[in-house]
């Protein structure tokens, strides 16, 4: 049976050397953005090792008396002094492994901000940023084949997918709709409308009137009206 004790041992070391770069790692992508040589899973980690190592050099090489000390005190047992000050050994855990990568990596974004303008959002797509927050109100898309469709995208039963799942959108009721794109009456005893982007060419969001969902046509005509 394997000695708890060593197993223990290894899991503290594992997280001495890896978490550092996994806190770089992790705000580095959430202020710089994700870049295409970081979309494999193996090439992440590589990266988060590296820093760990650089990371962990750098602690050694300012403080690595102070920190084997608090690992493997002289003539006492592993993180003796770790669990005589448990308080004191979590505000320098803490330091460690989550300030100081997360200040290196900040500091590194803004060197690259600065020399590379640019803005970066952690939205990922313009479909998700387009269904972030958005109101009820009328759709309509032109297919491919040419035919227009359209509904209701309502707050309750209407649904947009997100990243990284295929672009979709389900409205939660159908409309007749005439092939110049304006609105008919609602579909009888509708029970929703499922989109494919693959299938649509053009995707339109109308502003909603103070009616509601039940006066599409009306809104169309007062568009034609003013066109």
């Amino acid at each position: 049976m394997p000695d708890r004790a060593s197993t223990v041992q290894q899991v503290v070391l594992l997280i001495l050397f890896v978490l550092p770069g996994v806190s770089y790692q992790f705000v580095r992508e959430r202020m710089r953005g994700p870049v295409p040589g970081e979309r494999d899973l193996s090439e992440r980690v590589l990266r988060a090792i590296i820093a760990s190592i650089a990371l962990d050099a750098i602690y050694l090489v300012t403080a690595g008396p102070e920190i084997v000390h608090l690992i493997k005190p002289a003539h006492r047992g592993w993180y003796a002094d770790a669990v005589a000050s448990p308080r004191q050994a979590a505000a320098i855990a803490l330091t460690l492994f989550i300030a100081i990568p997360a200040a290196a990596a900040a500091g590194m974004s803004q060197v690259e901000r600065r020399r590379r303008p640019a803005r970066f959002h952690p939205i990922p797509t313009a479909w998700d940023w387009l269904f972030r927050a958005r109101a009820p109100g009328f759709v309509r898309a032109r297919l491919k084949t040419g035919r227009w469709v359209g509904g209701w995208y309502g707050s309750q039963r209407s649904y947009a997918s997100t990243y990284p799942n295929p672009a979709d959108i389900y409205l939660e009721s159908a409309y007749q709709m005439g092939s110049d794109g304006s609105f008919g009456p609602r579909v009888q005893r509708t029970g929703g409308l499922y989109l494919r982007m693959d299938d649509v060419e053009v995707l339109e969001f109308l502003e909603t009137t103070p009616g509601g969902p039940e006066k599409p046509a009306i809104a169309e005509k007062k568009e034609q009206q003013s066109a």
